[in-house]
């Protein structure tokens, strides 16, 4: 018979640090007061647009992580924006400080979580209920779907936008919480956003303007999502650089290349960009992730080479005479 702890108890397929953010989360206020909030503003930016009875038409340039499309949709789509990519995602900020000022990151790492699934964890939680916030809100995606003759496509592309933003914030957010001093962390982020608006913004501007029929197509969405996986990859980079618990004396400190790869990460993807006539910016954006992914990695011995004999010294024989 399972008890009722255990009935209610998350699955073990979640892992242990999800359950333990999830946790700890759902009782903060930078969840709870942003989730009761947007409800109240999303009915408040509904009676707005009905009111003003002002359609938002299909255009060809309608996509994902098309910003100025997402600021022309409406109230509606400015509050969800606002909330769910920047207010809540920046709630980030205080993560991973609670486990570096305190030590715990040392007792994380003796179990058997390693840096990416600390990061992995804390960032699936945060991601998560950003996710939530804005589920909760497709029932009035819907009215205004049903009410106010909005195009089906573009709804779509402006979900996908709010969570692909919201992703590589949550992301920022922890990275930069990784860091010690407001106003590292607050300098942190500015460099991430800089980054990310940059390094993003060339691709997809040079993919919109591309080819016999300008437009948001298929490689303005592979960009796209290139754009996603590159920067929410990078952040978690920076956080997982943070959780070294020795640096070797011949080792460059690992938050130095990563932040190091967010200045030069728009410089790379650029040139990518150019070299593909404009197509196919999202190479340089799959290749600086897995940079990011193995620029901190710790050399570990290949697996046919046996440890060294422990090197504990024998016990003295007994004295003579000792047994008596």
């Amino acid at each position: 018979m399972r008890t009722v702890e255990s009935a209610n108890d998350l699955p073990d397929r979640f892992g242990a640090m999800f359950v333990k953010e999830l946790r700890q989360n759902m009782r903060r206020a930078s969840f709870v007061y942003p989730f009761l909030g947007i409800q109240v503003l999303a009915i408040v930016a509904l009676i707005i647009e009905f009111q003003n009875d002002t359609g938002y038409s299909y255009e060809k340039y309608t996509g994902m992580l098309n910003v100025a499309m997402l600021a022309q949709s409406g109230p509606f789509w400015i509050g969800v924006s606002v909330v769910c990519a920047i207010i809540m995602p920046l709630g980030g900020l205080v993560l991973m400080g609670q486990e570096l000022e305190e030590g715990n990151h040392e007792l994380l790492l003796l179990t058997k979580l390693n840096r990416w699934k600390v990061v992995r964890g804390k960032f699936f939680t945060l991601w998560g209920l950003c996710v939530l916030t804005f589920i909760s809100l497709l029932p009035y995606v819907i009215v205004r779907y049903n009410v106010g003759a909005i195009e089906f496509v573009r709804e779509i592309a402006c979900s996908l936008s709010v969570i692909g933003l919201s992703a590589m914030m949550c992301a920022g957010a922890i990275g930069a919480s990784s860091f010690s001093g407001l106003l590292a962390r607050i300098g942190v982020m500015v460099l991430f956003t800089g980054s990310m608006i940059l390094g993003g913004g060339i691709p997809l501007a040079a993919s919109a303007n591309v080819g016999r029929n300008p437009g948001c197509g298929v490689f303005y969405h592979l960009n796209a999502v290139g754009v996603v996986i590159c920067f929410t990859l990078l952040g978690l980079a920076l956080a997982r650089s943070r959780l070294r618990l020795v640096i070797h004396a011949y080792e460059v400190k690992p938050s130095y290349m990563v932040i190091g790869l967010l200045v030069f990460t728009p410089f790379v993807i650029g040139m990518a960009t150019a070299m593909t006539g404009g197509f196919a910016g999202f190479v340089g954006l799959i290749g600086m992730a897995l940079v990011g992914i193995y620029a901190d990695a710790t050399p570990k011995a290949p697996a046919w080479v046996k440890p060294p004999a422990p090197n504990v010294p024998s016990a003295p024989p007994p004295m003579p005479g000792a047994a008596g």
